[in-house]
């Protein structure tokens, strides 16, 4: 996960259009991408926005010139942290459907509902784009920059100054992390080598955690002191230069909201007509 967020940071840097574009016009169109996605009743005209709302996210990380593969990936890997709690829907009845009938009976009593998991898919498909706009975002907006556009936002002084330490010391704490990992793999040793004795791994693993936490403690004490030095105080707020968007950026956002906005009320006008 560490090595992870550091090749997240590494493709921010690169060069495309969309990694060109402000900041906040990322954020804006993301918020709005997913405030549209979970505003989309529980009903099947969610397949419809999300293919579409996907079709376009795929189409701006083409524009990224980032692999497809890289995309997949970061997917995969955040889906089984939310997918337990989507699979249990299958057993659960919800508030959105009045009668349910039964596809399975399983033993102790349990039952798998056709409407459950009806709606076990469409909190997928939610989820599904919703977390690909934030891969989106992530991946071509650096850091720094995610901070700095969330200020001119209008994010509290206060609430960017804990991001932003919060931000340097993430990093910090995944370069304590790698020296150590470098420094176990040159002594040869593997906490996933069954041939070592199962205690002998946990207290080298446990030595290890509680070194890098002492680090990171050290490192923080350190760095808070040189800023007192420095002049830091509860009152202490950072500069920030205005920025204006550009002509360009402002047709973006514009074109990407009506988007946003047009899709979800046409899919539902049109299965109004229909039904």
């Amino acid at each position: 996960m560490i090595e992870e967020l550091f090749r997240i940071e590494k493709d921010a840097y690169k060069d495309s259009i969309i990694h060109r574009l402000d900041a906040r016009v990322k954020i804006v169109l993301c918020f709005a991408a997913i405030i549209a996605l979970v505003a989309v009743p529980y009903s099947t005209m969610i397949y419809t926005v999300g293919v579409i709302f996907f079709a376009f996210v795929a189409l701006l990380w083409l524009c990224t010139h980032l692999s497809p593969v890289v995309f997949a990936k970061r997917v995969l890997a955040i889906v089984p942290l939310w997918g337990i709690i989507i699979v249990f829907q299958i057993f659960l009845k919800n508030r959105y459907y009045t009668e349910y009938h039964v596809l399975y009976s399983l033993p102790l009593g349990i039952f798998i509902y056709a409407e459950s998991v009806e709606f076990a898919f469409i909190l997928f498909v939610k989820f599904i784009v919703c977390i690909s706009f934030v891969i989106l975002l992530s991946s071509t907006t650096k850091m720094q920059d995610l901070l700095d556009g969330a200020r001119r936002l209008g994010l509290p002084a206060e609430f960017a100054l804990a991001l932003g330490m919060m931000i340097r010391y993430l990093f910090v704490f995944g370069y304590m992390y790698r020296k150590i990992n470098q420094t176990l793999e040159t002594k040869c040793f593997n906490p996933f080598d069954a041939k070592l004795p199962y205690r002998y791994r946990l207290r080298q693993l446990g030595y290890t955690i509680g070194t890098m936490f002492i680090r990171s403690y050290e490192q923080g004490e350190r760095v808070f002191v040189s800023m007192l030095c420095r002049g830091y105080g509860k009152n202490t707020h950072l500069f920030l230069k205005k920025k204006a968007l550009t002509g360009p950026e402002l047709g973006f956002l514009a074109t990407g909201l009506s988007f946003i906005i047009a899709i979800p009320l046409a899919v539902w006008i049109t299965r109004f007509a229909l039904f």
